[in-house]
């Protein structure tokens, strides 16, 4: 089988094949259909990798219809292969480092994400940039209106217009603001109608649903979850799938194992969902009447009473992403008793 490398670039595409260790055919273009004479459905068979990237998915398709198979290489250790290691950025070095990486063997891979799972982030992707703008300008409306001596009453910020409505100010302050008011009523059903599709992806997803039992999970949560994770049994453990969102913490053992030390948290892989899993630990720490005697909150307080919220909330914020991929793995409701016995035996689940 062929030994084939692409090089995605923002404007071009490199190509580059590799027979015997020797470059066999290279060529750089402007689109990936350029291509098709080489990697169309009538060419041979050949292992094609392409480092993981936005594009990386939609190639990724194309060419397995094609016929050929398909290597999503891990950005993380593409290094290793001999990518980006000649001192200069240069797709067509690239290009060829990968291909002899495909004949030599060890390409290390990326998880390509199910469909499904990418409409749902791509949904979320959208939802999170409107829900976003719209803070954004609910924040600059407040500080221009305190600024002029004015206040709106504390509120959501879906009820921000509302309350605005309400609050007694004068003409010019409301022209003065107008533009961003407009703005925000446009925000608003937009945000509704991004709900409402995600929801009916989400409705195809039974374990979206079960997730949302788990405290201070809510929908997106549970959807941006799923849509990053993909495959709870890809996972042999919570730690692993801890370290691969980036909440463990840095870890130095230099000077040995009696002088181990822990650092913040790595923040590597999908820093939203990371975020996300943050604010649910907030939530849950924040909101004692909804929390109720849950074992994670209490477990959460006694490491806040020792080390303070902020630690406590990073923590919480691991365990609770251990709770969600022992539900998804076992196919279960959240369940308190289960995870009071896992807090009792330390952060590991």
């Amino acid at each position: 089988m062929r030994s084939v490398a692409l090089d995605l670039g923002v404007n071009e595409i490199s190509f580059c094949e590799v027979a015997g260790g020797q470059v066999a055919l290279r060529r750089t273009v402007r689109s990936f259909d350029s291509l098709q004479d080489v990697l169309g459905p009538s060419s041979s068979p050949a292992r094609v990798a392409l480092e993981a990237c936005r594009e990386a998915w939609v190639v990724h398709d194309k060419l397995r219809d094609w016929g050929h198979d398909v290597l999503v290489v891990d950005t993380t250790r593409a290094r290793q292969l001999g990518v980006g290691q000649h001192g200069r950025k240069n797709d067509r070095l690239d290009a060829e480092a990968l291909a002899r990486a495909v004949e030599r063997g060890g390409i290390p891979l990326a998880h390509v994400l199910s469909p499904h799972r990418r409409a749902i982030r791509h949904q979320l992707a959208v939802r999170r940039a409107l829900v976003e703008t719209r803070a954004q300008y609910v924040t600059t409306v407040r500080g221009i209106l305190r600024a002029c001596g004015h206040k709106v009453a504390t509120c959501m910020t879906e009820d921000f217009l509302a309350r605005l409505s309400e609050a007694s100010l004068p003409a010019d302050t409301r022209q003065l603001v107008g533009p961003l008011v407009t703005a925000l009523e446009v925000l608003n059903p937009q945000i509704a109608l991004v709900d409402a599709a995600l929801e009916q992806l989400c409705a195809h997803e039974p374990v979206i649903a079960r997730l949302t039992t788990a405290p201070g999970v809510g929908l997106v949560v549970a959807a941006a979850f799923v849509s990053v994770v993909d495959e709870a049994k890809r996972f042999r453990h919570a730690h692993q799938l801890a370290s691969y969102l980036g909440l463990v913490p840095l870890e130095d053992t230099s000077g040995g194992r009696d002088k181990r030390r822990l650092g913040s948290i790595t923040k590597q892989g999908n820093a939203y969902v990371r975020m996300l899993l943050t604010q649910a630990a907030h939530t849950i720490l924040r909101h004692k009447n909804k929390s109720g005697d849950d074992p994670l909150r209490r477990w959460a307080d006694a490491i806040a009473e020792r080390r303070g919220r902020h630690i406590a909330v990073v923590a919480l914020a691991r365990r609770l992403s251990g709770v969600l991929w022992a539900m998804w793995r076992d196919g279960t409701l959240y369940d308190a008793q289960s995870a009071a016995a896992a807090s009792a035996k330390g952060l590991r689940l």
